[in-house]
């Protein structure tokens, strides 16, 4: 049962071909983010669309020649489709949010502006961005072997940490890379890492 109820939630988490990715915190948005642009490409692009280009205004232009917002009773079905199709969007992104966090972007009546608003908010201003990646960059380099710990799952959080380093925009060479990560592996290797 528990292994079942764990398999539930990393779907949750990681989103499927049928169930979208969920943010649960924090430290999880940069690949919530990646999976749920992707999620949302595959899904229906035009939420996709609705995110880039913003909320849409229904207009109509007097005998004066001012524009102004369109009485919800006089919009064609075209015009209500468009409504829809960024209700949806919107629907679509906020349900991708943990209850805590959906709390705190309410006032988000737009799917551009809640994207927006949570990458701000998660990514940080150039500052934070810069912090973080030396934040990661530290961790890159003093990444080792840890004792007690497979080397199956040392060499996963190695990839995890890597592939958060490339998607930050922080350089690191494949022979960086390569050096670090033969430099971490346990004494017992030592043969195998000359040879290498």
């Amino acid at each position: 049962m528990d292994s079942q109820n764990s398999h539930h939630e990393l779907h949750s988490v990681m989103g499927t071909t049928t169930h979208i990715p969920h943010l649960l915190s924090a430290e999880g948005f940069l690949e919530w983010k990646y999976r749920m642009e992707k999620y949302i490409k595959m899904k229906e692009f035009i939420i996709w669309r609705c995110i880039l280009k913003g909320p849409i205004r229904i207009t109509t232009t007097l005998p004066e020649k001012t524009i102004v917002d369109k009485s919800i009773e006089e919009y064609t079905d075209e015009e209500f489709d468009k409504i829809e199709q960024h209700e949806r969007a919107l629907a679509t992104l906020t349900m991708s949010l943990s209850p805590e966090i959906a709390q705190g972007f309410r006032e988000y009546k737009s799917t551009k502006a809640l994207w927006e608003a949570l990458i701000e908010v998660y990514e940080g201003n150039e500052d934070m961005k810069q912090s973080h990646q030396d934040s990661l960059r530290q961790k890159f380099n003093m990444f080792n072997h840890v004792l007690g710990e497979t080397l199956e799952d040392q060499f996963q959080c190695f990839i995890t940490l890597t592939t958060e380093i490339s998607s930050t925009g922080v350089f690191v060479s494949s022979s960086e890379v390569n050096k670090r990560l033969l430099k971490y592996l346990p004494k017992t290797w030592d043969i195998n890492v000359a040879i290498i």
